[in-house]
């Protein structure tokens, strides 16, 4: 099997997607494109033409525009008519063309809620649909649609699931920040399952079984791997920080490339390692971080195979500019590759 190994990569993270990169990946997201006055924008992608050079460095990679984002707003506006979401389609489909680009991939966090501080409906559920359907009408079977799926089941009730599963070639389960910004409760935020005694879903298989039964296919679901950490202050000294109420909701931390022996040491942490969610953290008696090492990483990939799942995405790739778990992720797929030959 072709397991997808799918990057994320920023504006500011484009130049620095080396030859070897782009060999171990089969997609690159371009992140983010935006809708303006009900069109796209690709403004803020002043690296976008960079695009060719990357793809000469690996002719079978997919480089796909990523439109919307954390407070992106547009897409409610832009679904609510039959002309609105034609108009914005045909806007995708150019710009495709004029960049060469394989597909796109829809990141509207999120329909029927207005948490990111942009405009909701409850009409979104249906009209969501019907933008996917728009876009596959004008992109045709041989170009990608994908979505960047929220991990919860605030995303499965704001949309319909099993109709967008049909429109698309891939969902993107969002398995980071499942503990977040709103989140008190100091824990995993990318565990692959629960810890002992948290039966808050929280994780990677409890949210894939969530799509599942809302109808989207194994082979379409792709899970997320996070190179970024989150951290929570002020966490009582219990059980070693994990699943403790917190001062401070879960903040962002440091990319995986800063978690060094020396931030490790200057800050007095410790490392665990929780087996019953299959993900690591460190401790120092008041701060919990949260983050993914490469046996994390490695575990997640485990899964994908034993499931039937598509692949593994990364959010994001100038986050590890080590490249350990770029290499952690390559290295458990191409094991299979390797079994399968």
């Amino acid at each position: 099997m072709q397991y997808v190994k799918i990057a994320y990569a920023m504006n500011a993270s484009l130049p620095g997607v080396t030859r070897e990169d782009a060999r171990k990946l089969t997609h690159l997201n371009l992140a983010f494109g935006l809708i303006r006055e009900g069109m796209l924008d690709l403004s803020g992608l002043s690296n976008i033409g960079l695009v060719q050079k990357i793809r000469k460095w690996n002719p079978q990679l997919r480089i796909v525009l990523s439109v919307g984002g954390w407070g992106a707003g547009g897409f409610s506006e832009v679904s609510r008519t039959e002309e609105g979401r034609w108009e914005f389609a045909r806007s995708v489909r150019s710009a495709l063309d004029e960049y060469g680009l394989d597909g796109v991939d829809i990141d509207w966090e999120y329909p029927c809620s207005d948490l990111a501080g942009i405009v909701s409906s409850p009409r979104d559920r249906e009209n969501f649909t019907h933008l996917l359907r728009a876009l596959r009408r004008q992109l045709g079977a041989g170009r990608i649609l994908s979505i960047a799926a929220g991990a919860g089941d605030y995303f499965v009730r704001g949309t319909q699931m099993d109709q967008v599963a049909k429109l698309t070639d891939y969902v993107q389960l969002m398995t980071y920040d499942m503990r977040s910004g709103f989140c008190r409760q100091a824990g995993h935020h990318a565990a692959l399952m629960a810890s002992s005694g948290d039966d808050s879903g929280l994780n990677t298989c409890d949210v894939v079984r969530m799509f599942r039964r809302a109808g989207v296919p194994a082979e379409k679901l792709v899970v997320g791997a996070a190179f970024y950490a989150r951290r929570w202050f002020g966490v009582p000294n219990v059980n070693h920080g994990l699943l403790q109420q917190a001062d401070s909701v879960g903040l962002g931390g440091p990319h995986y490339d800063e978690i060094t022996d020396e931030f490790i040491e200057k800050n007095g942490f410790e490392q665990f390692w929780d087996a019953d969610a299959q993900a690591a953290y460190l401790w120092n008696g008041s701060e919990f971080v949260s983050f993914e090492t490469p046996e994390a990483v490695r575990l997640k990939c485990e899964y994908v195979r034993r499931e039937g799942l598509l692949g593994v995405m990364y959010w994001e790739h100038g986050c590890d500019k080590t490249r350990v778990l770029l290499e952690a992720i390559d290295a458990a797929f191409s094991d299979e590759t390797n079994q399968m030959e």
